[in-house]
């Protein structure tokens, strides 16, 4: 099994903690002693010892800080950020030289929280296997637990007959109205899609050259290219799902039997993390609270904090920039219009 971890993000979700230079799995989530980034190395290191990372080169040197066992040619470094489909095509171009194409690549993102390392093993590997075994590209969904809207959804068909625990994929859905959320979750036919895909190099090029044929110019083209970074650079900015994944006539799907956060928001950040008896979770120096419940304060300058009666409330004060924001509209952060850091 061969495993490519994307650490890519633009670091405006959870701002001002996260930036671009420095997105969220770079960083540690509440008190535990390793980032997002390493976390997910670790978990994929439980999979295989054939690990690649692509990342954006402005994130590089906090890559290479996080990650000093990875081997240098096992990392991917995107001129410009050009979306998942373009970063996933490097990915396939530098396995196409180093590694068999009839092996089974993962591809999942760096940003996820997930504490149950043994189930990701066990769902990854059932999902490795049915990749193999039906030379078809197979997905990982999760199964929702609310009527979420910002997450893409896939529709269960019938059982696989050669395993009890994989699907057909029926169909895709987009992000949903708050209604057909709540059907979805009610009907127990849908799984979020957390664009985890397994499949070997062989599959993924058929799928591209039948079903996408512009995606595999482009990486024809980098198997070629003189000038890898004004090639990459020369791109578009597409997602994978759009690019290829949506258009694969017969895919399958794996349910997660792992716990999983994206972390899109300070709301799952608080989820993720916990709190007091008061809900609160306050990370930093000077900060006082009066009358405050269930609320995110995170405090790195020196500046005196001091909060008087409010709920369900976020306050970020880093060197980048204050936040103040109701947890339940902090999806909204990624809409602000900020300065370059």
């Amino acid at each position: 099994m061969i495993i490519v971890v994307i650490a890519g993000g633009s670091g405006t979700r959870l701002w001002p903690i996260s930036t671009p230079a420095y997105p969220k799995h770079l960083l540690k989530v509440g008190n535990d002693s390793r980032s997002m980034l390493q976390n997910t190395y670790y978990r994929a290191s439980k999979l295989s010892k054939k690990i690649y990372v692509v990342s954006e080169i402005n994130q590089l040197p906090h890559i290479q800080e996080q990650l000093p066992g990875l081997n240098e040619d096992h990392l991917i470094i995107e001129p410009a950020r050009r979306g998942t489909a373009h970063c996933i095509i490097a990915a396939l171009a530098r396995i196409k030289s180093r590694e068999d194409a009839s092996e089974p690549i993962v591809f999942m993102a760096a940003d996820h929280y997930i504490r149950d390392t043994k189930g990701f093993v066990q769902t990854f590997t059932i999902a490795a296997e049915t990749a193999t075994v039906n030379n078809q590209i197979t997905l990982v969904g999760i199964k929702p637990d609310y009527a979420a809207t910002g997450f893409g959804y896939i529709k269960k068909g019938a059982l696989s007959s050669e395993h009890t625990v994989v699907y057909n994929v029926e169909c895709f859905e987009e992000k949903p109205a708050y209604d057909d959320a709540q059907a979805y979750l009610e009907s127990g036919e849908y799984l979020w899609n957390a664009s985890y895909f397994v499949g070997s190099l062989n599959v993924f090029e058929s799928e591209m050259a039948g079903n996408a044929p512009e995606l595999y110019t482009s990486y024809q083209q980098l198997l070629t290219a003189d000038d890898f970074s004004a090639t990459y650079q020369s791109f578009g900015n597409e997602s994978i799902d759009y690019a290829l994944i949506e258009k694969v006539p017969h895919l399958q799907v794996v349910p997660a039997a792992f716990d999983w956060v994206d972390l899109g928001s300070f709301a799952d950040f608080s989820k993720a993390i916990g709190g007091d008896i008061e809900g609160n979770y306050i990370h930093g120096p000077n900060i006082e609270l009066f009358d405050v419940s269930n609320s995110l304060v995170q405090n790195y300058e020196d500046k005196q904090i001091a909060i008087i009666g409010i709920d369900n409330c976020v306050v970020i004060n880093t060197p980048h920039g204050l936040l103040v924001t109701r947890k339940d509209l902090s999806q909204k952060v990624g809409l602000i219009s900020r300065k370059p850091q």
